[in-house]
């Protein structure tokens, strides 16, 4: 055989920088899916660290010396800076190339994650974690986009499976893999353990991934208005929600700031890409029916994904009093059943509509929530089997087939800047349904207290025997009474759980029944040259 006929990624890589950007199609298979994974794994780690804190974050703020106002600071400054520079991704990626801001995204967040792991006190970290959101985050929507430029129609099939995957399980895996690192090690390495995958993707990609050259001319007639509307936006609204429960929504003066600033913002970034020739988010990609509803259905499962991410290790922590590990132990489940359904997705992708695959998982994924309704104070890994075995399944048959016929219905030049917008959904959504579902825990149970309280009388005949139990009565005992009130409240709080995840099942209720409206999507039988 001649040597020049072997097939080498680094020779490949090599010689494709001589001869400029390769036609996806005359790219071997084994370097595709080599340059594909080295993607995945960048994409993975950037998704982990958004949930990778959220078992951890007592044990950080006492490391940093942190209150519990300072520390929630952590996890939203990492989702602000990342929500921000998401959307912007596609118009950057034109700028500099696929390759050249992928691996600038990887070295950014690889030093950014050491600087977090060396933080020496909360206001280093807050920095230093906004850094790693903002330039990590490129990385999650450019790995959509490159299935459609890398593979053909049978191929996408396994590559909308594994980031479908990557999208749903890294979030899920995060609070059980961060409270087990906490546990047996520190929560340094939170952060330290992003350094090798980290330092991997930085250097395999730009070898692997040459498919586009960047365009600095784009930098000359840039819509620099529209990217300081879009972050004010943005920026303003994610800390409006995040923040918004804790200070009770409007009557804090900063929270109806940054809303107001994000509504007129909003208004203004929406006027100006419709309006503006070049606008870095695709806003009129919305007017194709298949890609507004799979944006519809992206956020929607934002809201699933990450309210139930947030709601549960909150109820164990809270209500079972769970420590870091223990919650990580009883939610892993749901990634176990996850990863059983990737091939259930790919025997189903190849002999099946997407549409009715996609119907499947928010049907099943709607029933999940419905599992979770009868929560009761007591409920531990085994009561939380089912309904997270289900949302598990559920997750990877929604995602995946989302990301076909939404990305898969757009032309190839529009995938860049649209992608942005179509991941910034998810992440959206997420944010709204955490936010709506603090506020639900906020409200409902000072509801549900009351009306348990209404109860606790003197003519109560169970209260009574539980006092005769206690060997006091309710007039003599102030310990006791303080004891009655503790049960009471875990039981308030228990159910306004369950009216959290009631919610977000008629969510997904709604969006089940509007997958039928999406048409059927082929995807191209082989990859584009125009798509990069």
């Amino acid at each position: 055989m001649n040597a020049a006929n072997v097939d080498a990624p680094a020779a490949s890589a090599t010689s494709a920088q001589r001869r400029g950007p390769v036609n996806p199609a005359e790219m071997p298979i084994g370097r595709k899916v080599f340059a594909f994974a080295s993607m995945c794994v960048g994409t993975f780690i950037a998704l982990l660290d958004i949930q990778i804190v959220s078992a951890s974050l007592r044990d950080i703020g006492g490391g940093l010396s942190a209150g519990a106002d300072e520390i929630a600071w952590v996890q939203t400054s990492y989702l602000i800076a990342e929500i921000i520079v998401i959307p912007l991704s596609g118009w950057l990626s034109r700028v500099m190339s696929t390759r050249w801001l992928f691996a600038a995204s990887a070295l950014g967040f690889t030093i950014t994650s050491l600087l977090c792991g060396a933080a020496w006190d909360i206001r280093s970290m807050i920095v230093f974690r906004a850094l790693q959101g903002f330039l990590g985050g490129s990385m999650i929507p450019m790995v959509f986009t490159t299935v459609f430029v890398f593979f053909d129609r049978k191929q996408v099939i396994y590559a909308a499976a594994t980031i479908g995957a990557i999208a749903s399980l890294a979030p899920t895996l995060g609070p059980s893999l961060g409270g087990w690192i906490t546990d047996h090690y520190s929560w340094h390495w939170l952060f330290f353990i992003n350094v090798v995958p980290g330092l991997f993707v930085m250097i395999a990609v730009p070898l692997l991934v040459h498919t586009d050259d960047p365009d600095w001319s784009l930098l000359r007639d840039a819509d620099y208005p529209g990217i300081g509307l879009l972050a004010a936006f943005l920026g303003c609204l994610e800390y409006t929600l995040e923040e918004g429960p804790r200070w009770n929504w409007f009557s804090d003066d900063t929270i109806t700031t940054t809303a107001w600033i994000a509504a007129i913002a909003g208004l203004l970034f929406i006027w100006r890409s419709l309006t503006f020739a070049r606008p870095v988010v695709d806003l009129r990609a919305l007017g194709q029916r298949n890609f507004a509803l799979g944006c519809f259905f992206s956020f929607v499962t934002g809201i699933g994904l990450f309210a139930t991410i947030y709601l549960t290790p909150l109820f164990l922590g809270r209500v079972r009093g769970y420590s870091a590990l223990q919650i990580g132990e009883a939610i892993f489940s749901t990634g176990i059943f996850q990863l059983m359904s990737i091939p259930v997705y790919a025997f189903l992708a190849r002999r099946m509509d997407l549409r009715w695959i996609l119907m499947i998982g928010m049907t099943i994924f709607a029933l999940s929530m419905w599992e979770f309704t009868p929560i009761t104070h007591d409920w531990g890994a085994a009561q939380l089997l089912l309904p997270q075995a289900l949302r598990g399944f559920a997750q990877q048959l929604t995602v995946a087939p989302t990301v076909t016929l939404t990305l898969g219905s757009l032309p190839p030049n529009r995938l860049k800047l649209a992608s942005g917008l179509f991941n910034l959904m998810r992440n959206l959504g997420g944010a709204i349904g955490i936010a709506a579902c603090a506020t639900l825990l906020n409200d409902r149970t000072n509801l549900h207290f009351e009306r348990l309280a209404e109860h606790l009388t003197n003519t109560n005949e169970a209260m009574n025997d539980w006092f005769a139990q206690l060997g006091t009565r309710a007039t003599d005992d102030g310990q006791a009474l303080h004891l009655l009130w503790s049960l009471a409240y875990r039981e308030a709080q228990t159910e306004t759980y369950a009216d959290s995840f009631l919610v977000i099942m008629v969510c997904l209720v709604v969006a089940v029944v509007l997958v039928p409206l999406m048409r059927k999507v082929r995807p191209p039988s082989a990859p584009s040259p125009d798509a990069h």
